[in-house]
């Protein structure tokens, strides 16, 4: 499984394709196993649903690599760097991810902030493998229109 480059790609994110395996019975979904190079550290996996063109948005974590793939549904992806000495520093990444024209994983590392839209009209549910366990005061969150993100979510279709 190659890693995808992506010219607008946020410097330290990884985007991994991933096996489906589907037969007349449904579909194996593969996500992250600990003889994978992306693979660091284990500490906690959760699931989040996101209702029908609905927006999660704006959150970044201080320590935590986030490994995520969406399980069901399609979202937009976008990513904002705001590190100062990265070399990405000021950029905007959108991606589209999920079933079934791009099933993958995406790594995303500390300080960078994240947010989601679901674009189908069902829920998306994403799973999301930490490095660490979720602790509340290494996050920040900020609202989906802040001026400290140049993206504006609603002009986006």
């Amino acid at each position: 499984m190659d890693s995808i480059k992506k010219e607008n790609q946020i410097e330290g994110v990884i985007i991994q394709r991933l096996q489906v395996i589907s037969d007349d019975r449904g579909s194996v979904l593969h996500m992250l196993r600990n003889d994978s190079s992306l693979f660091e550290n284990f500490g906690e996996i959760y699931f989040s649903e996101i209702n029908p063109k609905i927006i999660k948005a704006w959150k970044l974590h201080k320590n935590l690599t986030q490994n995520i793939t969406v399980l069901m549904g399609r979202v937009r992806l976008v990513l904002y760097d705001n590190r100062p000495s990265s070399k990405t520093a000021g950029e905007i990444a959108e991606y589209g991810i999920g079933r079934d024209n791009n099933h993958c994983l995406v790594q995303i590392p500390p300080m960078l902030w994240y947010g989601f839209q679901s674009l189908d009209n069902q829920k998306a549910l994403i799973a999301n493998c930490t490095d660490q366990p979720h602790n509340p005061l290494e996050s920040e969150s900020i609202p989906i229109d802040s001026d400290k993100i140049p993206f504006q979510w609603n002009s986006k279709k």
